[in-house]
């Protein structure tokens, strides 16, 4: 078997600590810009300490109060949102044209491991096909926004799972002015963020379809 072959079947998942968001988002450029045919995907997971970000076609206006938290203009689809500690970020640098899949079907993906994920918890959400992302009656819990370079994916998607929503008061989520944000903790009390990291990992390893999964706490570092 070809190694660009036995890539398509595996990903690696790092479970990282939390972090600035500038040190993943170089981390996921430097990966993409490095890898090659033989190289296998990987999806991080991990929290960021507070940080608003702001898409490539993000509209100033939709920052409505900044007070004392950065704004990062960053390469990513879609408008201005917030991360912070208690939400979870699940990055994808994978190789679409490898995994014969294009942009509208990852993102497809990602919103039936999210789906599944959340059903299991008890919590019943849909995708939107007007708006991406994941809705609780009409609430946003998950936010998606993807960049594809190379025919390879990074960027990925922010569930809430038990963080402080208030930041999201001060912008227009998503460029929705009074989009109304909620978290897994205000429908399943019994909510365990490392569970949930595990469950969402599952989810989206059957909806990539990958055969060969590895784990491990180590962050990438890259030929510098």
């Amino acid at each position: 078997m070809s190694s660009s072959l036995a890539a398509k079947k595996g990903v690696l998942i790092r479970l990282l600590s939390p972090q600035a968001y500038e040190l993943s988002w170089q981390g996921m450029q430097d990966f993409t810009n490095q890898r090659d045919e033989a190289t296998l995907d990987e999806i991080w997971v991990l929290q960021h300490l507070p940080v608003f970000t702001q898409g490539q076609a993000g509209k100033a206006e939709h920052m409505l109060d900044r007070g004392t938290i950065p704004l990062v203009q960053s390469d990513r689809g879609g408008q201005v949102t917030y991360h912070g500690p208690g939400q979870m970020m699940i990055y994808l640098m994978l190789d679409l044209k490898r995994l014969s899949i294009g942009v509208r079907m990852l993102v497809s993906h990602m919103e039936q491991a999210l789906i599944g994920c959340l059903k299991s918890y008890g919590i019943a959400a849909n995708a939107d096909t007007k708006a991406p992302g994941v809705y609780v009656h009409g609430s946003k819990i998950a936010s998606l926004g993807l960049r594809v370079r190379k025919g390879c994916s990074f960027h990925g998607l922010a569930l809430n799972v038990d963080m402080d929503l208030s930041p999201f008061k001060r912008i227009n989520p998503c460029g929705y002015p009074g989009l109304d944000m909620v978290q897994m903790i205000d429908f399943n009390q019994a909510v365990d963020f490392d569970q949930v990291a595990r469950s969402m990992c599952q989810h989206l390893v059957k909806q990539l379809q990958y055969l060969h999964v590895k784990t491990t706490q180590q962050p990438w570092v890259g030929h510098h």
